[in-house]
């Protein structure tokens, strides 16, 4: 992945600095509301709270909150830069615990480099959380921070540094040696390094039954062996006694697993090929590993390996333990995170690795997904993490002793963490990567703007799609070169000097548009605006896709793609769908920019070709009719036209969970339908697909939603027609085009097209 030094500082700086901000999770618009929310009425829940301290966690969020804490002396691969230049690290944790676990993380940067004294601080702290995710502390401090803190506080500690790589390693350790068939207890491991995360994981190595005497660990002085007298207390834990091992190279003679946790390149071919067969090697030095995997591969076809890539099989990423580690310690309000809940992560997160993988974690990487030597951990986006982690957490916590709540139904407990995290958070992730599978050329025709040149630099960069831009050259070159953008490999097709290909193309649209007031003279002068040529390039074959509609209004830039592409068969209607992607979970809204005033038989079919758009998405539709009438609450031909056209749709698609007419908030929320109409389709879910009765409540809803809602807009995408063709909103933003590129590349892929 090529990321650019001034698109990470933009990222980091533009709208509001930062990655995380604080909001209200209650009303506080009116003067009541914010008397409840302060004084007087803050009140009630601070004398509860006095008179039964544990009632904290049932009248604030500290029982949802983690603190990311560090002194910024061993940050990533950058050393002690100090607590200030850690925070865009810790406010990177604070964002992966939130889309990961809905856990909040509040990132804290202490000057503190003395043991005393941050423990002193973070004690002070532990009214206000919930747990304490220890960050980039250097060693051998942290592990009398960690030890002092998990002794003192009776909320759960963890350094992740340490115990989040432990967990990892440690289930794709079990699972490698499951396939080569070899016991823990038998091996000989080598291990480089001797920092936080190296002790941590021989801890945990030993804990699953590696024998100490099986064991070289290699730090920079050496080999940590009993005749050193520079060895801290853990270090010297586990030093060898052996006396003929004088180097790595040495160690590495006759070893069954190799484990790297040091620097880049310290490893040759020419040493592991002195490794037992099928040796396991996990080179974890990031980004550049102590022997790269094509050299490993090269040197010993029958390894297993790993790295802390995401461009190589089986990362090893903490991002697939701490979060749900966290999750499952807060949810029973676990008094520490001990050993019986770490060793329960590592062998879910194995097991996890066993089970057969959906369909949609296969589309997002790219490829066939089944447990073996290029796969023995789950993949960091595998939504079944939360729950599988999270419950053996959970469990372990209780059978442990050191949770303070019991949870009675587990199955339910599961079901509301799925409903915590919605299924779709990834659903972009899932799309791009399905781009990457096929890289398909997409037409650009607003080329002038900053926003489709930034746009087509990032689909060139991340190989989403093939950019291809209308307009002149040089032009297009100029302002490349004052917005500082480049793009490698740069296609551009100028209407204006392509006299043949115009010709052509108006020559096409004359008789396709004859008989339907376009005279051959109009056809050619069409042909030099960009929008025609472009969506003429896509029906003809010239080009994959176009996305169209930054710098005109929706009217103009969708007339070339309705007087020039057909519809699918089957169909009467082409449909304007958005997708909103919204805290609490993905929702479909259709037709919101073609249909004014559709009758039921296109309202039935507008359902169709949006249940068929959800099912490529990878979302079960639960679908709405939307009204303001509920079951016939109100006699009025409008909500009789939403019954009518549900009653159509589940005989034609019986299949699909629909209802109505209902009205909007009723649909939304299965309590009041649970409360109100039990016999509905809709009571126990609600829907998250909503057809609308006529074009101006749909436009409306969309755009107050979009200007409103914390919530990331996709679309409008157009469905059936018979050519992946798409418009934006104007003044649409660069993530935006980007996006709906992706899915423009992805519509080209599929032969049976599934707009």
């Amino acid at each position: 992945m090529n990321i650019r030094k001034e698109d990470a500082l933009d990222y980091h700086r533009s709208g509001k600095k930062g990655k995380i901000e604080v909001v209200p999770t209650k009303p506080v618009s009116t003067l009541r509301d914010l008397s409840l929310a302060y004084s007087p009425g803050v009140a009630f829940p601070c004398m509860e709270i006095a008179e039964d301290v544990n009632k904290v966690y049932e009248y604030t969020a500290r029982g949802n909150i983690v603190a990311v804490i560090t002194n910024g002396t061993a940050v990533l691969g950058l050393g002690n830069i100090g607590p200030e230049a850690a925070k865009p690290v810790m406010e990177g944790k604070a964002v992966l615990l939130k889309k990961m676990a809905d856990i909040d993380g509040v990132d804290i940067e202490l000057r503190a480099e003395s043991v005393e004294e941050f423990v002193r601080v973070v004690k002070a702290l532990e009214p206000s959380f919930g747990g304490i995710n220890l960050e980039d502390i250097k060693a051998p401090e942290c592990f009398e921070i960690e030890s002092r803190l998990r002794a003192e506080l009776k909320i759960p500690v963890m350094h992740d540094d340490q115990h989040g790589t432990a967990i990892i390693s440690s289930a794709a350790l079990l699972n490698a040696l499951e396939i080569t068939g070899k016991s823990i207890s038998d091996i000989k491991m080598v291990v480089s390094g001797a920092g936080a995360a190296a002790i941590s994981c021989v801890r945990l190595y030993c804990q699953l039954g590696l024998k100490k005497e099986n064991l070289v660990m290699v730090d920079v002085h050496g080999v940590i062996n009993t005749q050193r007298t520079d060895l801290d207390a853990n270090r010297a834990s586990f030093a060898t006694t052996r006396t003929d091992i004088t180097d790595l190279k040495s160690a590495l003679v006759g070893a069954d697993v190799f484990i790297g946790l040091s620097v880049g390149k310290i490893v040759t071919p020419e040493m592991i090929k002195a490794m037992n067969p099928n040796p396991i090697i996990f080179a974890l030095a990031n980004p550049i590993p102590e022997i790269s995997y094509e050299e490993a591969i090269a040197a010993r076809p029958d390894c297993i390996i790993a790295t802390g890539r995401s461009d190589y099989p089986n990362q090893v990423n903490n991002v697939l333990g701490y979060p749900y580690v966290f999750r499952g310690a807060l949810d029973v309000r676990a008094t520490e995170i001990n050993e019986a809940m770490k060793l329960s992560a590592v062998k879910a997160i194995a097991a996890l690795a066993k089970e057969p993988v959906p369909e949609e974690i296969c589309q997002i990487y790219g490829t066939r997904l089944s447990f073996g030597k290029d796969y023995l951990i789950p993949k960091p986006l595998d939504k079944r993490l939360i729950t599988t982690v999270s419950t053996a957490v959970a469990i372990a916590a209780m059978e442990s002793g050191v949770a303070q709540k019991t949870i009675k139904d587990i199955e339910k407990y599961k079901l509301e963490l799925m409903t915590r995290m919605g299924f779709n958070k990834g659903l972009m992730h899932r799309v791009i990567q399905r781009a990457k599978n096929s890289l398909k050329t997409i037409v650009l025709p607003q080329s002038y703007h900053y926003k489709t040149l930034k746009a087509a630099q990032i689909l060139t960069d991340e190989k989403i799609a093939r950019p291809l831009l209308l307009g002149n050259r040089q032009r297009i070159e100029q302002l490349l070169k004052d917005y500082e953008i480049e793009i490698t490999d740069l296609n551009v097709i100028d209407p204006e000097t392509e006299h043949q290909m115009r010709e052509m193309f108006a020559q096409e649209f004359f008789k396709k548009r004859q008989r339907k007031g376009r005279t051959l003279s109009e056809s050619q002068q069409l042909m030099r605006s960009r929008n025609y040529f472009g969506v003429m390039m896509v029906h003809l074959g010239y080009a994959d896709g176009l996305i169209t509609g930054l710098t005109v209004s929706y009217n103009n830039a969708i007339r070339p793609i309705l007087e020039v592409i057909d519809l699918e068969p089957g169909t009467d209607t082409a449909v304007g769908l958005y997708i909103m992607n919204t805290r609490r979970g993905v929702y479909l809204l259709a037709d919101c920019t073609i249909n004014k005033n559709p009758d039921e038989d296109r309202l039935v079919n507008i359902a169709k070709l949006t249940a068929r758009a959800a099912h490529f998405f990878n979302i079960e539709p639960r679908i709405a009719f939307l009204s303001f009438s509920n079951f016939g609450s109100t006699r009025d031909a409008e909500a009789q036209k939403m019954a009518n056209a549900t009653a159509k749709f589940k005989k034609i698609m019986p299949e699909v969970v629909a209802d109505g007419e209902l009205q909007a908030n009723i649909a939304m929320r299965p309590d009041l339908m649970e409360e109100f109409f039990p016999f509905s389709e809709l009571a126990k879910t609600g829907a998250n697909t909503f057809i609308f009765p006529n074009l101006a409540a749909a436009n409306i809803a969309y755009k107050l939603l979009q200007e409103l809602g914390e919530l990331e807009p996709i679309g409008p995408i157009l469905l059936g027609l018979n050519k992946p063709v798409h418009v934006l909103q104007m003044g649409a933003s660069v993530r935006e085009i980007v996006d709906l590129a992706a899915i423009t590349a992805v519509d080209a892929q599929s032969e049976n097209r599934f707009f």
